[in-house]
């Protein structure tokens, strides 16, 4: 919590960047009100009635929020692990809504039109927005801390806290979305919400993870961390990439399981094989074409490690990185998808180097590049988004369901939050459950 309260000190030093998306704390507001999931401080979250948010800018569009989610990456939140936090912030950035209302410039979408939402603001216009790079989009996040960090701004965050711009999410009843016209994909009649509320994020955000690390068909992959996005990139290599042998690495049984039964993954439990890279030169002893990380850096393993996060010498545990470089074949292809943060101690940058190795960042998936190619896959059924889906919940619930998260109770994977405008659960999906029952 110290790094968040120096972080927003130096923000009020620096001063916000100017932008012309208002966020959180500049959008206008109703008389009425909605139920909101707020971030109150390092591990508390309430659920509290909040002032349901009105059209603000002239491209704003107003959504019914019919569908939402928790997301791993929230945890970072749930935790304070994420700079620029502020009490009262409403959390969530994946939804799939109703328009009701929109501003005087919105031409994409209309009120009664069914869509999902992009997690990430991007104008539509500046040069990262024009060249599809939507998660760099010059004009939505008015950070300063993150300039004076990364040395640029990304674009911003719907839910994710003041260091990607402070907007409100989508863990409520009502949302705002500012460029409606870049930010919003209808949804064809005849596909449920269960299989469309993903594509706010870890759908193509899974896509983009392949597509950046170059995958070609035939190669081996390896894929750190087997939790939604992981599982949909599994999903994705089999089924559209067409691997010839993925490896995945994990300590959680079900989702080993799960990728070994459904998309023929070779799987390795960390807990087993304390040395992963050991393990996968016996599997491959070339080594993997392609690395893909998507667990982060939250996942310390090593004592060290541990102490120098909770001493704060580092914020991000260099372990997985260091594991794909010694697996991975000479000038081959490692690719990150999971969040980093900052800083991280211990990277072995001498075998990234001397191995050839091609390092990626793969950013913010700017999911808007790859939206329509993922939905094709899903309508052809190439793609099933709820193999993953494994419980759903209230809204009411939400608070209990970060904490069902954070421990992986009960199986829970990926999970559906209803409001009181959703529709009932589609066949062959979860049924409503209570927290107290599962």
């Amino acid at each position: 919590m110290a790094t968040n309260i120096a972080a927003n000190m130096a923000q009020s030093h620096f001063g916000e960047v100017p932008v012309m998306a208002s966020n959180q704390d500049k959008e206008n507001t109703s008389a009425s009100d909605m139920l909101a999931c707020c971030w109150m401080g390092k591990n508390k979250l309430e659920m509290k009635r909040v002032a349901k948010p009105e059209i603000t800018d002239d491209e704003d569009v107003l959504l019914r929020i019919t569908a939402s989610t928790v997301c791993g990456s929230d945890l970072h939140l749930y935790h304070g692990e994420i700079m620029q936090l502020k009490a009262d912030e409403i959390l969530g950035h994946e939804c799939a809504g109703i328009v009701e209302k929109v501003g005087r410039n919105v031409t994409a979408v209309k009120p009664g039109d069914r869509v999902v939402a992009a997690f990430n603001v991007a104008c539509g216009k500046c040069q990262f927005c024009l060249k599809k790079q939507y998660t760099a989009c010059d004009c939505t996040n008015n950070s300063s801390v993150m300039e004076k960090l990364y040395g640029h701004r990304t674009g911003g965050v719907m839910g994710y806290s003041h260091f990607v711009g402070g907007f409100s999410g989508t863990q409520a009843e009502y949302c705002r979305v500012l460029y409606g016209n870049t930010n919003l994909l209808k949804i064809p009649s005849g596909l449920s919400d269960e299989k469309a509320l993903y594509l706010s994020d870890i759908i193509p955000t899974s896509y983009h993870a392949v597509w950046e690390a170059g995958v070609k068909e035939g190669e081996v992959v390896g894929v750190w961390g087997v939790g939604p996005i992981g599982l949909n990139v599994v999903q994705w290599l089999r089924n559209v990439f067409k691997a010839s042998r993925i490896i995945v690495i994990d300590n959680v049984p079900q989702r080993l399981q799960l990728a070994k039964e459904r998309w023929d993954a070779e799987v390795i439990n960390f807990d087993e094989h304390t040395d992963v890279a050991a393990r996968v030169n016996e599997l491959v002893p070339n080594g993997l074409d392609r690395s893909i990380d998507c667990a982060g850096f939250r996942y310390a393993k090593s004592l060290v490690h541990k102490i120098e996060r909770a001493v704060g010498l580092e914020t991000d545990t260099s372990e997985i990185i260091n594991e794909m470089v010694r697996s991975t074949k000479k000038f081959g292809t490692m690719a990150l998808i999971a969040d980093y943060a900052a800083y991280t101690n211990h990277l072995l940058i001498g075998g990234i180097m001397e191995k050839g190795l091609r390092l990626i960042g793969c950013g913010q998936a700017p999911i808007q590049r790859h939206w329509n190619e993922c939905l094709r896959h899903i309508v052809e059924d190439r793609f099933d988004p709820t193999i993953i889906l494994t419980h759903r919940f209230r809204l009411e619930d939400a608070v209990e369901v970060y904490k069902m998260f954070d421990h992986k109770q009960s199986g829970i994977m990926k999970v559906f939050l209803e409001t009181r405008f959703s529709a009932p659960a589609a066949p062959g999906t979860p049924s409503l459950a209570s927290v107290n029952d599962v």
